[in-house]
């Protein structure tokens, strides 16, 4: 008796709820398999897959009305439940309805009005937070710790035997001993009193801790590890049989000047109709096994974590900047995708296998850019034998990149910030990093070679992951028409099918049926808005449209803002973004453990050829959680990277207070305006109460401030003469005033 039996046993058979003699009944179970029964059932409600009510009876969650998803809270109470299934939209919970639960938390949920998709949480499945950080506060009712996270819906109760030597004020780490319920409060225990800190790198330590991340790895991880590094050239001998010898293949690697880390390697040829790529990539899976100790580690890590100053890695050090590493001038283990394009850029061919590889070159995105866009003569000189090859990335770039966006890929070419430290590790300036043409090379071959892969897997019927990203939820649409709109006078796309139920207050006339064309420009936003979104195409000729416009930045930052977020899934739905119709991550298994993941997977239907209900079994039942999990650690990762460079921010400015900056508004809410700096890539929010030359009032319509007297506006976009007025070192918050 196995889970899958008593899933379809509920789906097939079960109409109601029933409880425990009845599916003795139905099912006739032998003794032994009686006790069985009781564990699987309490296994698959532990997982939401089957319910069990107050009275005891058993049922399954889709019969029930009941959805499995993950919690994302607001820092007002409310949420959504993002469900787990892909393609279907968002439940809204109400603050009265969440159950105490916090952000990221895995919970089912009652769909109480599918019409506006709103619900009520039943239970929480797993906590996301074991910990928090606040601020120990002793008043007479007893002491509690208010967390620093907004989005937790309590204060964390703490019993005088628990507080430690906490005093008033101080900002703590505290464990969560018991979570909210009907009956009792959230309680807690003082972990640990954070120190003030006293320079940046202090304050990326006391951000690990908040976050609790793992900084180090376990002693018996490190043994494992080292014994690796120690036994590889026994392992590399026989590890040579079976793989493809290119060590001849003129192979680069092209990273940043301060990677140590490098998954990928590239090689290229001009053939008779078009171009041939290699695609080398880590074969980290020939070292680390499938539930072996440092497996074990990576899958609970998720993802590495880069920050200005460091590093956490998912691997241990001996194998993600050494072993597994492509280095130059040495051997390497890889696995390679090598693909055929036509001149069009269309796929001809693919071929998947184990290789041994010796990159010819550890190049950099500067270094690239040099030769291919500056034709600097001194670098081009220094790798003159390679000049052909690069010359070859870069045509079939253009042509791959050309052939993604005319199928709707969405391209946001957003500047992103970095932290320049200096020797002592203080941030002495923040700029836009670089994004250049090198940069593309690589995201176009890595994106050739994770569709090639998903491709494969997904035709051969295999369980895998796959890498979603959902069509927006088409109530988002009307604010994003709106925002563009109150930015510009820009005319949007003229031409767009309307897919689905029209809502069409505000529209007396001329309503146009469903599948035929409108203009944007005569009607309201609120006829854009159908039971689905814009296609994929529709999103990129809108972004081909504000392209150049002083605006651009700032409207495809509210763009990206707005769709949802791109996760691992067993359920191939397709990725949005790139209008790829099925998607993996194959190309980073140093520092991502889904690739590691499809490395396995795809390994073992290449050298198996067919795979045994079995084994696709065990792969259906373990993959779900690991999809989860993954795009958990994924979330965390990004949280812990945003929080560290809002403290850079905080650090490098903390001694300019007082300063006047020129800025532009990237942000109106009725509180106030968040501004972008000019000189710097920093960012500070104006309080409306800081406007002092005027009597502001938001208008929702426009999205914008406007004095009442004096009539001066503030809109996304607008050019500002801020004042820095304060630098909050503990909030992480840059407070700015009118110059």
């Amino acid at each position: 008796m196995k889970k899958d039996f008593i899933l379809s046993f509920f789906k097939e058979k079960v109409t109601h709820p029933i409880n425990f003699q009845d599916i003795v009944f139905k099912l006739s179970p032998t003794l032994p398999e009686r006790h069985i029964l009781k564990r699987l059932l309490r296994e698959l409600v532990n997982e939401g897959e089957i319910v069990k009510t107050r009275n005891g009876l058993y049922g399954h969650k889709e019969e029930m009305n009941l959805v499995t998803g993950r919690f994302e809270a607001h820092r007002d109470r409310y949420g959504f439940v993002i469900l787990e299934k892909p393609g279907e939209r968002d439940i809204f919970i109400p603050a009265r309805a969440t159950l105490g639960s916090m952000d990221n938390d895995r919970v089912v949920a009652r769909v109480e009005n599918r019409h506006r998709r709103e619900g009520r949480i039943i239970r929480i499945l797993q906590r996301a937070h074991t910990r928090l950080v606040g601020i120990f506060e002793a008043e007479r009712a007893g002491f509690y710790v208010r967390p620093k996270n907004r989005a937790i819906p309590f204060d964390l109760y703490i019993a005088p035997k628990e507080k430690g030597k906490a005093k008033d004020g101080d900002n703590v780490i505290a464990e969560i001993i018991s979570y909210p319920s009907d009956k009792r409060p959230p309680a807690g225990r003082i972990l640990k009193i954070l120190k003030k800190p006293e320079t940046p790198l202090d304050e990326v330590e006391s951000i690990i801790d908040e976050l609790n991340l793992p900084q180090r790895f376990p002693h018996n991880v490190i043994e494992e590890a080292k014994s690796l590094y120690a036994q590889s050239p026994l392992i590399r001998e026989r590890g040579l049989q079976k793989r493809k010898d290119l060590r001849n293949l003129l192979t680069i690697t092209i990273d940043g000047e301060r990677a140590k880390d490098f998954d990928d390697a590239i090689s290229i040829k001009k053939i008779d109709d078009g171009y041939k790529l290699w695609v080398h990539i880590a074969d980290v899976g020939y070292y680390v096994g499938w539930d072996s100790l440092i497996d074990k580690e990576a899958r609970k890590r998720g993802t590495s974590v880069y920050f200005p100053d460091r590093v956490i890695p998912m691997l241990p050090r001996e194998l993600s900047e050494d072993l597994c590493s492509l280095k130059p001038k040495v051997d390497r283990f890889a696995f390679t995708v090598e693909i055929d394009f036509n001149m069009h850029g269309e796929r001809t061919d693919a071929r998947f296998y184990s290789s041994i590889i010796n990159s010819n070159e550890r190049m950099t995105y500067t270094s690239v850019k040099k030769i291919l866009i500056d034709k600097d003569q001194k670098e081009k000189k220094k790798y003159d034998y390679l000049l052909q090859d690069f010359e070859m990335m870069g045509e079939l770039c253009n042509i791959l990149k050309s052939r993604r966006l005319k199928r709707g890929s969405l391209d946001f070419d957003l500047p992103e910030p970095e932290v320049l430290l200096d020797v002592q590790g203080n941030p002495e300036d923040i700029i836009r990093a670089e994004r250049n043409f090198a940069h593309m090379i690589i995201e176009e071959f890595m994106i050739a070679a994770n569709e090639a892969v998903a491709e494969h897997l997904e035709g051969a019927g295999i369980p895998s992951l796959y890498r979603v990203h959902e069509e927006p939820d088409p109530m988002k649409l009307e604010d994003i028409v709106k925002i563009i709109k109150s930015i510009s006078q820009l005319s949007l796309p003229s031409k767009v099918v309307i897919k689905g139920p029209l809502v069409t207050s505000g529209i007396k006339k001329g309503v146009p049926k469903k599948g035929s064309k409108a203009n944007f420009q005569t009607l309201s936003p609120k006829v854009l808005i159908g039971e689905k979104n814009f296609s994929a195409k529709d999103f990129s000729e809108l972004l081909k449209q504000i392209q150049g416009e002083p605006e651009e930045e700032i409207i495809n930052h509210m763009i990206l803002r707005s769709l949802k977020q791109a996760r691992y899934s067993t359920v191939n739905v397709g990725h949005f973004g790139l209008a790829s119709k099925s998607y993996t991550h194959f190309t980073s298994p140093i520092r991502r453990y889904p690739d590691l993941v499809v490395h396995r997977v795809l390994k073992e239907v290449l050298s198996k050829k067919h795979l045994s209900d079995k084994r696709i079994k065990e792969l259906d039942s373990i993959l779900p959680d690991i999809a989860f999990h993954s795009s958990r650690m994924e979330r965390l990762s990004d949280e812990s990277e945003r929080v560290v460079l809002d403290a850079m921010r905080v650090w490098f400015m903390k001694d300019k207070v007082g300063e006047e900056f020129e800025g532009k508004v990237v942000s109106v809410t009725p509180y106030g305006i968040k501004v972008r700096l000019k000189d710097y890539y920093v960012e500070g929010f104006l309080h409306v109460s800081y406007m002092t030359d005027d009597f502001y009032q938001y208008d929702e319509k426009s999205l914008s401030l406007y004095g009442i007297h004096r009539k001066k506006r503030f809109a996304i976009g607008s050019n500002v003469n801020v004042r820095i007025d304060r630098v909050d070192m503990e909030e992480r918050e840059i407070t700015l005033g009118l110059s």
